[in-house]
């Protein structure tokens, strides 16, 4: 339990109670499932994946990279060709 993924965790809750949702209905907003809404909001889940964290930082209003996540190295993923021509 880190302090990133506890100050996340605290963000979800307070933002479900302030619009007065779900747990589905946050699944819903975010695209994601109930089960990673629960697992994030009970601070049992490792830094998330740039998918995630994006979508979480889209609902809560917080700036782009401000979640801390997974580099795509530590999910053994290689850059595929597409994304490597648009840094060029």
């Amino acid at each position: 339990m880190s302090e990133e993924s506890a100050r996340l965790a605290r963000a979800l809750i307070e933002f479900r109670e302030a619009e007065g949702i779900s747990e589905r209905e946050l699944a819903r907003r975010t695209w994601l499932s109930e089960a990673t809404i629960r697992t994030f909001e009970g601070d049992r889940g490792d830094l998330s994946t740039p998918i995630v964290a994006r979508s979480f930082e889209e609902v809560l209003g917080w700036a782009p990279g401000s979640i801390k996540t997974t580099p795509s190295e530590a999910l053994g993923r290689e850059p595929s060709a597409d994304s490597a021509m648009e840094l060029e």
